[in-house]
Order: structure tokens, then sequence, then C-alpha cells
């Protein structure tokens, strides 16, 4: 959200965290969850709102007229968040989960080194988004992360997968597989059918979701959409932790981001610089993703 030009970054245990936020550390470090708390985790710019209006329409069963007037950041906290002169309070991650009742979706973007112990503790379900646009959507060069906020893309999605093997306790499918308490899930919906995406995050929810509802949801998360809320287009903040005249927070220029995208925008060199970069970095792991339909 903040730019690291803007506030910087410093490391903690070798991640990069924006600098604002390790002011409030010491709170986080202290966050005690409850059982029914749902955990959202993503690598920044991964489907991160577009998930939380899911899980959150399914979670609270709630009326969809709510995302029109409130801002996500009041009913999806940022868990690590902390920067001054937000609107209604959302400077601080920690202080509006403290004043939420239970049935909590808590938002955050920290790699599974650094999630908190009582998490786990308390048995929390654990939704880690995971969008196959996410890396070659990032301006990094391959291997190049010290200073991009929360590091590697690669570490990332692969630490997280291999957190869900380890809860399994067996080798797991192709994600999304919502078995468990963490569920990989998807950071956006395939074209070829998102009702039953929708009704398998519904699964990993313990949820039942009538086939009138899904189709709501699934016209409400649509890209065109969201794009013309502005309390998911996190329009109310304030223009120094996001500048709108810049770039809206939904960027993509009025049509949908979509698997295969990349070949309207990456050369066949970039592309090939990519694939190896690709290859290098998710060797070894089981990990894969849907790059093209």
């Amino acid at each position: 959200m903040v730019s690291p030009r803007q506030s910087g970054v410093t490391l903690v245990e070798g991640i990069s965290i924006y600098k604002w936020f390790i002011k409030g550390w010491p709170q986080v470090e202290a966050f005690q969850a409850r059982p029914n708390d749902l955990l959202i985790c993503t690598y920044p710019k991964s489907g991160t709102t577009w998930l939380s209006e899911i899980l959150d329409m399914i979670y609270h069963d709630d009326d969809m007229e709510k995302f029109k007037w409130d801002a996500i950041f009041n009913w999806v906290p940022f868990l690590e968040m902390k920067a001054p002169d937000m609107p209604n309070g959302g400077s601080c991650g920690i202080k509006l989960l403290a004043e939420m009742p239970s049935l909590r979706l808590v938002k955050t973007h920290l790699p599974v080194q650094l999630l908190l112990v009582s998490f786990w503790d308390q048995d929390c379900k654990v939704g880690a988004a995971a969008d196959q646009g996410a890396p070659r959507g990032d301006p990094q060069p391959c291997g190049h992360w010290p200073a991009v906020a929360y590091g590697s893309w690669y570490a990332h999605v692969k630490d997280w997968w291999e957190k869900r093997k380890e809860k399994l306790g067996a080798p797991c499918c192709p994600p999304p597989s919502p078995w468990g308490q963490l569920a990989c899930l998807p950071g956006r919906l395939p074209p070829q059918n998102p009702q039953h995406e929708v009704q398998k995050i519904a699964q990993f929810l313990g949820k039942e979701v009538a086939e009138g509802k899904v189709a709501k949801i699934v016209h409400h998360i649509s890209f065109q959409e969201m794009r013309k809320n502005p309390t998911a287009n996190y329009e109310p903040l304030p223009s120094w932790v996001m500048d709108h005249s810049l770039s809206s927070f939904l960027w993509k220029g009025g049509q949908p981001r979509f698997t295969g995208d990349w070949k309207n925008h990456f050369t066949v060199a970039q592309n090939e610089r990519f694939d190896k970069c690709y290859k290098e970095q998710m060797e070894g792991s089981d990990l894969c993703f849907c790059m093209e339909i």
C-alpha cells in the first residue's frame, strides 16, 4: 500500500517490512488470535481485496450493500498496518481487531515464518492466496528482492505451500484445494467455471451457499463491479498512502486481468528471461500455476 520510496523498509528476520509498520511491531507480536478468526494471507497485489470480499460474503453471510459504504480496511483489518492519519481509525490494524467481535477476518501479507504463533495455537482457518500473475507483474529482476516489501514472491508462495503440506501431513493437490485448516486459495477466479471455485471456498469455510447467492458473489467480485466501488478501490485513503492520480488500486485499465494476459505486455525476449527466472526460483517445488488458458 505505502510505496518503499515514501516510507522505506527495514528487515525483520531477513524480511523487508515497511518502516511505518515496524513502529507497531511490539503490538503485532503480542496479538492474540481467537479460535474463529479467519486469516487471509497473500503476497501484495495477489488478489487480497478480491478474496477478502468473497470470504466475507460467505463467512458472515453479509448483505453486499455493506461493501459500497464501508471501507474494506474497517471490516477486514490489516494485521501489521501502522500508519498515521488514516481515516476511521484505520491507522492501526491491531486496534481495529481488538474492537471487533468474533468471527474476525484478518488480512496479512506476512510470510509464513513471521506469522504469529497464536494463529497456529488457536487452530485458526488460514486462506493463503497465490496469484499466478504476480511474478510476471513484478518489476524486480530475478533474485533482486532486498528492497521490496515482504521479499520474494517465489519464497512467499513456496513457503506457504510447504506449510500447507505439513499441516495436511501428506502430498496435496494442485491449488485451490480447500481441505484442512490451511487452504491455498485462488488469487482470481478462472473464467471457465467461477461458480465452482466459489463453492470450493465455501466448502473450506464449512458453509453451504445457495446457487443464487453464488451467482451474486461472482457478479459482485467481477473486475468491472469492484472497480466502480470506491471502498474496494481504497479511495478513502489519504493521497500520501495511495495516490490515485497516478494509478487506481484496481489498476488494469478497464479490463480484468486474466490468465495469459502477459502475452499482451511481454516481448519474446522478456518472456524468455522470465521463464528462465521462474524455472530457477521454483526448482524443487511441486507447486504449479496455470500461466495460460
